[in-house]
């Protein structure tokens, strides 16, 4: 399934849900198309192929082989003082993004390329690049963990009809437990978001069914001394129900919150995230998972908006949303009540506002998990970000 599909599905789905919601239960969190002029790497690689090598245009950084990974007589790193951040890396950028990852090695513990596509209990697909292992084996000798991402966008009811049945859900975990034994992954991260939508007659057995298949999965990755990790919504007064906080904290070695999208594509415009929001998610979270297993996924993108809300929003990189506001003109705007800088302006007559986040945005919500006690955090998604987050990211 393309991104673009992907896109499309979050409409259909996002429908399904009350539109009181600021951000539909049912809006993937993860369905980012790819950005403009950047196609997905040309050969697709299924896991039990070999991998490798590097791709026509690579040019090797300093210190690095053509490859990307450490040569013998790279300068030595200084010990890294703390790793408190992961991140996801994107398979269409997966050249730039991984790069991006190596510079800054000492402050991820953990990188989850989105790699896996789950189709069906006993099918799992490979996005193209997946199991690559020039990147797998440089990521490691920089001394970062590789737990790659299984995702899906499956049709509504089709997760949870898995999810609910004990032999679709042993098929699925052994499907599960094949990626992750094809290489030499540490582990794997679960990002299933189509339950989000899940109805009042059906949303406790999915919740209970979900729970079982991430503690039946984490025992066994345990077994193998990897690590189990799952991706969820944020859960607020009205969002997020479907997800056992309580359950998942028991099972999983981290459960990361995609703390963005509180403003989505489909919606009116505003900040992907806020103090406030963060405030109340975190205040939920704590309350139900150790802090030392938490993991807040901030963005590194935004949305381009007509002012309206009459269309999609567009997707932006920091980098990209940045590029167009020096290209319009627009003054840089910090908005202080959720943290977030923005700006708008006119596009062949039609107002336009842009949402997006950075490293001075950061600051403000890292101050947020401070107050709670949660250090851990994570990046949707490599080489989005503004550089500037990693200086933030990095203080104690």
């Amino acid at each position: 399934m393309t991104l673009r599909f992907r896109a499309a599905l979050t409409a259909t789905v996002a429908a399904a849900v009350l539109a009181a919601a600021p951000m539909p239960a049912g809006a993937l969190q993860h369905a980012v198309p790819a950005p403009a002029g950047e196609a997905p790497p040309p050969e697709v690689l299924i896991a039990d192929d070999p991998a490798g090598g590097n791709r026509a245009g690579d040019a090797p950084t300093a210190g690095t082989r053509a490859d990307g990974t450490p040569t013998k007589d790279a300068p030595a790193k200084e010990a890294p003082t703390k790793r408190t951040t992961s991140a996801w890396l994107p398979y269409w950028n997966q050249d730039s993004a991984y790069r991006d990852a190596l510079r800054h090695a000492d402050q991820l513990h953990t990188v989850s390329p989105f790699w896996y596509e789950a189709i069906a209990a006993d099918r799992i697909d490979a996005h193209p690049g997946a199991g690559e292992r020039r990147v797998i084996d440089g990521l490691h000798r920089a001394g970062i963990k590789v737990v790659p991402t299984v995702m899906e966008g499956m049709k509504p009811g089709a997760l949870g009809a898995i999810l609910t049945s004990a032999t679709a859900r042993a098929a699925h975990v052994g499907e599960l437990l094949r990626v992750v034994n094809s290489r030499d992954y540490d582990g794997i991260d679960l990002d299933y978001e189509t339950i989000a939508t899940t109805g009042d007659a059906d949303y406790r057995a999915v919740r209970d069914g979900y729970t079982a298949l991430v503690t039946d999965l984490c025992r066994a990755l345990h077994e193998l001394r990897k690590q189990c990790i799952s991706t969820v919504m944020p859960k607020t007064a009205g969002t997020g129900r479907v997800w056992d906080y309580p359950a998942l904290g028991r099972a999983a070695d981290r459960v990361r919150i995609m703390a963005y999208n509180l403003h989505w594509s489909g919606g009116t415009p505003g900040p992907l995230s806020s103090v406030g929001w963060y405030d109340e998610i975190l205040r939920r979270a704590t309350e139900a998972i150790p802090r030392d297993k938490l993991e807040m996924a901030l963005p590194a993108y935004g949305w381009d908006w007509a002012a309206d809300g009459g269309a999609r929003a567009r997707h932006v990189t920091w980098k990209e949303a940045e590029e167009l506001r020096r290209k319009v003109g627009a003054p840089y705007r910090l908005d202080p009540e959720s943290g977030t800088p923005h700006f708008t302006y006119d596009d062949d007559g039609v107002r336009r506002e842009v949402w997006y986040q950075d490293g001075r945005g950061v600051a403000a919500h890292l101050a947020v998990l401070r107050r709670h006690g949660v250090r851990n955090t994570g990046l949707w998604a490599l080489n989005f970000e503004d550089p500037a987050m990693w200086t933030e990211l990095a203080r104690d």
